[in-house]
């Protein structure tokens, strides 16, 4: 089986893949403090729910984009699951394609990983949407190759900076409002985070396709993908599972390395 690890700056996501297929996904606070013998409790328990030992792993794959915690996650691999790990971004590490941009080596290892199963599943070109710690936009050319994109403050950190910069306006949750004009202080700024980064969505995505052009596929990923792409025709396809399933192919491109 394979460990799949995707450590972002928010969480980290721990998959096992048997064959091709998910058996099991389980989420964990980010924490560049927390050790490995930590996950290591933390995660063996969690995989007995689902009848699974970490004998049963034999590989294992890491994206991570926070330097930190790479000791603790290289180090859950090697003590308790016996593997050598993986690292996305290594310069050993075949991705299957091409990076055309200006330093390869500073594209995150999770929009990487996203254009190389996007393209699997969608071909291309595409742009890809990743809702997490940032909302990103991607490009991925017909062949397959990173070209760049665009990154944008997440949705939760614009709820959070109205909340801290004005006194009386609260937390609100992220979700479609009933209407767009709020009659009162909370349904007005739901309004404004969730209609605001529907135009921001639709606006880039109208711009990188002239910029591009072409016509483009996109497709969207994260947390929030599929509250968006409720309201936004822009997103052509919704794929919570795409930077794990991208993990699982570049490793199987790497099969003879890891082994």
């Amino acid at each position: 089986m394979l460990l799949a690890i995707d450590s972002g700056n928010t969480n980290v996501v721990f998959a096992v893949y048997r064959d091709g297929e998910l058996r099991g996904r389980w989420r964990a606070s980010s924490d560049a403090k927390r050790t490995a013998d930590e996950y290591a409790v933390w995660l063996t328990q969690l995989m007995a729910l689902d009848d699974l030992t970490p004998d049963q792993v034999d590989g294992a794959i890491l994206a991570n984009v926070v330097p930190a915690a790479s000791h603790a996650l290289e180090t859950l691999c090697r003590r308790y699951f016996e593997t050598e790990p993986l690292i996305v971004g290594a310069p050993e590490v075949d991705l299957g394609i091409e990076v055309r941009t200006a330093s390869a080596a500073t594209v995150g290892a999770d929009r990487l990983v996203n254009a190389v199963a996007a393209h699997r599943a969608f071909g291309g070109p595409l742009i890809v949407i990743d809702f997490g710690t940032a909302t990103t936009f991607d490009v991925v050319g017909a062949d397959g190759a990173y070209e760049g994109g665009v990154i944008a403050p997440a949705v939760q950190h614009s709820v959070e900076a109205l909340h801290r910069a004005a006194a009386l306006l609260p937390r609100v949750p992220v979700e479609r409002p009933e209407s767009v004009i709020g009659k009162d202080t909370v349904p007005a700024m739901k309004s404004g985070i969730y209609w605001g980064y529907v135009g921001l969505i639709e606006g880039l995505v109208t711009r990188i396709k002239a910029e591009y052009g072409g016509a483009m596929r996109v497709v969207a990923t994260g947390g929030l993908a599929s509250i968006y792409a409720d309201a936004c025709d822009a997103i052509d396809e919704v794929d919570p599972d795409l930077t794990l399933r991208g993990l699982a192919l570049i490793h199987e491109i790497n099969r003879g390395t890891a082994a």
